[in-house]
């Protein structure tokens, strides 16, 4: 009788984890605008170029297979299994059960999201992993299985999705075939040889040289986001895009500036010794589609690559800025945020333009700082694990404001805007941000940057709901955190990092509050993408 009895408490468990609370997903849906991507205007784009651009599309769809098996797994059998209409349409915005918010499911049958994601097995210990000698494990391009007799063993990305990978390489020799630009030929024939062997050295040095084509096309494993374990196993993703010819011109000046940028960040320079190659480049670009883990959850708005660090110090990095997801999130989120949360006086500041060049500097700010700890305890990455990119997006953040403030103020950007609209814009749109949550680590990289801006008196919380900001205290604020960021990285030093994270990193009553104001007021989270 005591087995069953024990049996039986077991199952009851298991069913009371696997019971929700009711959620109105038709709501979560709603909380992301649905904004179309209109067909491109292929003006001046040949023929061959046209073919290229399918080629890159058809590409891009299996790149979404394969992370669906990365993060979640069998999506087939999930999808069959689900209802309603909004729990696909939700299932599809997340890639899986769980909101990316919040780590939770919203449909019955499972329970929290698991920190290493699909990557590892669900039942990895940590002290099983750590005292196993495998010096593929931390790769970022290896899948930790089972072996039949239950030891752990690595499986190289290609080997695990070779069928998926196989169709990639297939459209990519195509439009190799195709392109008449040999940049692009050359790219995408060491593209090819990067998913066969889970070596992208070549490619990404071959990408960063590709800079006479119209379009281009970010596909890989790219970003490691997702594994909250060990933060190490990227995942894939593709972005297509075509280049905005004029903008990129004028971003372009700014790539020459990267060596002077990094002399200004702020704190002891010797932890900012880092020299960006001298080839970093500025792309302004529309997103024609995108797939896998960049097109799961929130969308991002810009993006620099590569993270090879090697690369990066040859060559440099590759900033792309996203015009048309740019305008559609200021439009959609960030200005009505900035009407719902911020004190009158400040409202007038929330700027659109100030929202586009602060995504500039954001992405100039990754190529800057260190790569490589100042005290040999090796990469960044390697250095501070599963808070390495937490901090990395915090410091891309913190510093691209106030880099970009300090340009404002000087009267080195071109469009028409001040210091205060820039400090404005950046507050509203870290306020917009924390409601992205603490399931990964941007929003994690939110609420750290707006609970210290809380702290420094940046930003008062008013009893009528509403913000007011003092830009000298934003200022500092800005300086304070980014020079202590940096300073984590360059010593490697995963105690302050994790002392930071858990000083910083937990939403308070106040961005509770603003959540619960923005959700009644029908103020979206984010946007999701339809094509033409």
């Amino acid at each position: 009788m005591k087995k069953i009895t024990t049996v039986w408490a077991i199952l009851v468990l298991v069913a009371i984890s696997c019971t929700r609370e009711h959620v109105d997903v038709e709501r979560l849906v709603e909380n992301y605008a649905q904004v179309t991507i209109p067909a491109p205007d292929l003006t001046g784009i040949t023929d061959n170029g046209k073919e290229v651009l399918k080629l890159y599309r058809m590409a891009a769809d299996e790149v979404d297979k394969i992370y669906w098996q990365q993060y979640f797994g069998d999506k087939q059998s999930f999808m069959e299994s689900l209802v309603t209409d909004s729990e696909k349409q939700f299932a599809e915005i997340n890639y899986g059960p769980w909101d990316r918010t919040t780590g939770k499911s919203f449909v019955d049958g499972y329970g929290s999201k698991t920190a290493g994601a699909a990557f590892y097995p669900a039942d990895l210990t940590a002290e099983e992993y750590l005292s196993w000698n495998n010096p593929d494990k931390s790769s970022p391009y290896t899948l930790i299985r089972r072996a039949a007799d239950g030891s752990l063993k690595t499986v190289w990305y290609h080997d695990a999705f070779a069928q998926s990978i196989d169709k990639i390489e297939g459209y990519l020799h195509r439009a190799a075939d195709v392109t008449i630009k040999e940049s692009v030929r050359h790219y995408l024939l060491n593209m090819i040889e990067g998913l066969k062997t889970d070596d992208y050295y070549a490619a990404n040095k071959a990408w960063l040289e590709m800079n006479d084509s119209k379009m281009d096309l970010v596909i890989g494993p790219i970003e490691a986001a997702d594994d909250g374990l060990y933060g190490t196993k990227t995942s894939y993703g593709a972005y297509v895009l075509l280049k905005n010819l004029q903008r990129t011109e004028e971003l372009n000046a700014l790539s020459e500036r990267m060596p002077e940028y990094q002399k200004m960040l702020p704190g002891d320079a010797a932890n900012h010794d880092f020299v960006p190659g001298a080839e970093s480049d500025i792309f302004s670009c529309n997103v024609l589609y995108c797939s896998g883990y960049t097109n799961a959850g929130y969308k991002v708005i810009g993006i620099n690559f590569p993270y090879d660090a090697k690369a990066q110090e040859e060559l440099g990095t590759r900033t792309i800025i996203f015009d048309n997801i740019i305008r559609e999130k200021f439009n959609r989120t960030v200005h009505p945020v900035g009407s719902a949360l911020l004190e009158d006086s400040f409202q007038p500041h929330v700027d659109a333009s100030a929202f586009y060049w602060l995504i500039v500097f954001r992405e100039i700010a990754k190529g800057l700082g260190v790569k490589a700890t100042v005290n040999g305890m090796g990469t960044v990455a390697e250095a501070l694990g599963n808070e390495a990119l937490t901090l990395e997006k915090a410091k891309s953040n913190v510093l691209g404001a106030w880099l970009c403030a300090q340009e404002a103020e000087a009267y080195n950007i071109s469009a028409l805007f001040q210091k205060e609209d820039v400090l404005t814009t950046f507050v509203t749109n870290t306020i917009r941000s924390t409601r992205f949550g603490a399931a990964d680590p941007t929003g994690i990289a939110n609420i750290v940057v707006y609970n210290y801006l809380l702290e420094s008196k940046a930003i008062v919380w008013n009893p009528s709901g509403r913000y007011s900001i003092d830009y000298d205290n934003t200022w500092h604020a800005l300086e304070t955190l980014g020079a202590d960021i940096l300073r984590i990285q360059a010593h490697g030093d995963i105690d302050a990092a994790h002392a930071l994270i858990a000083r910083y990193g937990v939403a308070g009553p106040e961005s509770l509050s603003d959540k619960r104001v923005l959700e009644n007021a029908g103020i979206p989270v984010d946007i999701r993408f339809t094509y033409e």
